[in-house]
């Protein structure tokens, strides 16, 4: 995910073995679930219909993208959201990795 560049807010997608199309609602998702916490690249909610209830939303990351089927708009704003958000993904990388480092 480090080299993706990540598609704008209002995206509509097709996931691999997906039925429904899903708009991308967020970035940088994480989840904790029996104690396994998993980080995502993208919030997303079924499209048409979007977010019915918090129980339709669904995390997923850019390589299980199968088709786009609309961009979202790419705004000034998002170009430099884009590259902050880049920025931060490899700061915590990097910081992950020198802990890991640190404990061997």
């Amino acid at each position: 995910m480090n080299n993706v560049k990540y598609l704008p807010i209002g995206t509509v997608v097709m996931l691999k073995g997906g039925k429904r199309k899903i708009m991308i609602i967020g970035f940088e998702m994480s989840s904790n679930k029996d104690g396994v916490n998993k980080h995502y690249d993208y919030a997303g909610c079924i499209y048409p219909e979007g977010m019915l209830d918090y129980n339709t939303g669904l995390f997923f990351n850019h390589d299980q993208i199968e088709k786009i089927y609309y961009m979202g708009y790419k705004s000034d704003e998002h170009i430099l959201f884009d590259k902050a958000l880049k920025d931060y993904i490899k700061k915590e990388n990097d910081n992950i990795n020198q802990e890991s480092n640190n404990e061997q």
